[in-house]
């Protein structure tokens, strides 16, 4: 469970906000001041700090500024009023992960805590590499075959320069492990790791989320705001999906790539910015290039170092160390023993072309040791894990399609315009999720992981479907 250490002098913030993040299942902690906050970090070593500029005593920047000596890769957002948000913007170049202005939003907020915790989870949890299969590590690259040797040569070769790194590889196979261990055995690591996933931004924010913007900039824009970049200054960018990145930004990435600075929206002149990139991908770049959906000149400015990481089929031997490594980590997670596998589950792993790659894998032996309910995993639990059903005749498959084709049909030609597709979309999302809050017994944390979507976001479709999990639940007793 996460500790969030809130320092703030109004009791009844304190008191509203620490029970919105226990609700959350959250461990929370509490100080009234810099002072006491100081004392709880070096005590306690929380997960995320939370702390308001305005205290009694030392300023909240002044304790910030301590315990950042104390811990760099601690992250503190700092809560501030308007009338400070200057401070804040100071704090956040100092190391500050982000600010928020009082009031908050509640969503906006809770969602910047889980970056912030995910941030600090990857600057502080090392990745193993070359780890052994029994590795206790929850972040770890492991194989022995001769594809993933010569990855773990080239991260030893990356690491030390301040090179930009180009990953490449299928969706799944560990592109940002790779990014992660480059960051950690580099110069950089007492200094911020951000991650921005270009595609789970929309374009219109990803420029802002970016480069940042100044007061006035656009509509909305009631007090300036530092980008990630400039919050990374000193650290590492890691830019996932890259290939998908609009075609709009992509020269103000190549500036910043040229001349070391960036331009936020609305300013009139640029600043300075020490950052290393690391980027990734799974699109074919040069015939986005070809296509005139990718600048030529970014392109070349990626790929000082290409870093092309295996698909998992083509990792000889791998899989059997993976599928051991994951059921050690799932039965940890779940409070379980590991009961390993019969040869026979093994070798239909094996077979399997593993089209998701790691990432299939790791949901595979995760679903495989629900299903096994606590003993060696079957080629019956590993079939069903893989294929969704255990030994369902094709013909019985065909059926299900079909009736699902059908039931689509149906509100094709019955509903309103407009409506079909949220309607057929939100059908099947909410079974999904009800099936995997079934499996985890209601384990909301489970049951994301199950599904590879974020904690916030599996929330808000359980109230936007009404799911009552009590329900589910008591189905199987």
């Amino acid at each position: 469970m996460a500790s969030i250490l809130i320092v703030d002098d109004d009791a009844q913030l304190n008191q509203s906000f620490g029970r919105l993040l226990r609700q959350e299942g959250y461990d929370v902690l509490q100080a009234p001041s810099a002072e006491e906050g100081i004392r709880v970090v070096e005590q306690n070593c929380p997960d995320l700090v939370i702390m308001d500029v305005r205290l009694p005593g030392m300023t909240g920047l002044e304790g910030f500024t301590v315990m950042h000596k104390h811990e760099p890769r601690l992250p503190v957002i700092i809560m501030t009023a308007f009338g400070t948000t200057e401070t804040a913007i100071e704090a956040t170049k100092l190391g500050a992960f982000d600010y928020v202005l009082k009031p908050f939003d509640v969503p906006d907020l809770l969602a910047l805590v889980e970056q912030a915790l995910d941030a600090g989870r990857f600057m502080r949890t090392r990745v193993d590499v070359d780890a052994a299969p029994e590795s206790d590590s929850p972040y770890a690259l492991v194989g022995r075959s001769p594809a993933m040797q010569e990855v773990y040569k080239a991260i030893g070769r990356v690491s030390q320069t301040d090179a930009t790194v180009l990953v490449r590889g299928e969706s799944g196979t560990g592109k940002e492990l790779v990014a992660r261990s480059i960051y950690q055995h580099s110069g950089r690591t007492e200094k911020p790791f951000i991650v921005i996933n270009c595609v789970a931004i929309p374009e219109t924010l990803l420029e802002s989320e970016l480069f940042g913007y100044e007061k006035g900039a656009f509509t909305g824009a009631v007090s300036r705001r530092v980008g990630k970049i400039e919050q990374a200054d000193g650290g590492t960018i890691f830019l996932d999906e890259i290939g998908d990145m609009p075609f709009t930004i992509q020269a103000k990435l190549l500036r910043l790539l040229e001349e070391k600075s960036v331009e936020r929206l609305g300013a009139a002149r640029a600043h300075s910015v020490d950052v290393r990139i690391i980027a990734a991908t799974n699109r074919d770049l040069e015939a986005a290039v070809q296509e005139g959906r990718f600048r030529e000149d970014l392109y070349y400015r990626l790929k000082v170092v290409t870093l092309n990481l295996p698909p998992l089929r083509s990792r000889e031997g791998d899989v059997d160390l993976l599928a051991e490594h994951f059921l050690s980590r799932h039965a940890r997670e779940l409070e379980t023993h590991n009961p390993g596998m019969t040869p026979e589950a093994l070798q239909i792993l094996e077979q399997h072309v593993w089209p998701g790659n790691v990432r299939e894998l790791n949901n595979a032996m995760h679903k495989a040791l629900i299903f096994s309910r606590g003993c060696p995993v079957t080629p019956e639990n590993a079939h069903q894990a893989l294929y969704g059903e255990e030994d369902v005749h094709p013909a019985a498959k065909e059926d299900v399609g079909s009736l699902a084709r059908k039931w689509i049909v149906q509100q094709l030609t019955t509903k309103k315009e407009g409506h079909c597709f949220d309607t057929i979309i939100d059908y099947f999302a909410k079974i999904a999720i009800s099936e995997a809050l079934r499996l985890t017994e209601g384990n909301r944390a489970q049951a994301a992981k199950l599904l590879g979507m974020s904690r916030p976001t599996l929330l808000s479709r359980i109230d936007r479907y009404d799911i009552q999990i009590d329900t589910l639940i008591s189905r199987d007793e």
